[in-house]
């Protein structure tokens, strides 16, 4: 794995994480009802920098085989949807959209997954943490959307003082 590959992958990585600093989760989730086997809070960022380390380092692996095109494309997807879940759940509130952005996403790291078995399998094992870690958010994202039936965008805006619509 050439290091330079590696903190470019990393770098693309930077928009994903700060999304959670962008868009913490605030006084509206916390009002949230929530399943017990919910993480604390902290675990989340601990967790996504270890994934963040080793998605930069599946894709810097990869990317130095040949055939890698179609893995390293789906990787990039998998990045995109990756940053549109927290604007979606904690900006916009949208417990049930996010649902969808992440399903996507969980289809999108096992895509590239699967890609990156055809070219390295180290590769592919790195990305298996977050395959579990999707898997284990879409199922809390599912828990949390079933728990809390009804709007609860004007929650948030009343909390902050700002007018209902």
């Amino acid at each position: 794995m050439d290091i330079g590959s590696f903190f470019l992958f990393l770098a693309a990585c930077v928009p994903s994480a700060a999304t959670g600093a962008l868009f913490p989760p605030g006084a509206w989730y916390r009002t949230l009802r929530k399943p017990r086997w919910t993480p604390p809070d902290r675990v989340f960022s601990l967790a996504w920098t270890v994934l963040y380390l080793l998605m930069a380092a599946a894709a810097a692996r990869a990317s130095g085989f040949r055939g890698a095109e179609t893995g390293l494309a789906l990787w990039a997807l998998q990045m995109t949807f990756n940053t549109l879940w927290t604007p979606v759940f904690f900006g916009l509130h949208r417990m049930a959209l996010a649902l969808g952005v992440l399903a996507v996403l969980w289809v999108a790291v096992a895509a590239t997954t699967l890609a990156f078995l055809q070219v390295d399998r180290w590769a592919a094992g790195m990305l298996l943490p977050c395959f579990a870690w999707v898997s284990f958010s879409l199922a809390l994202n599912l828990a949390v959307v079933r728990l809390n039936p009804g709007p609860h965008r004007q929650v948030a805006q009343a909390d902050c003082g700002a007018p209902e619509s």
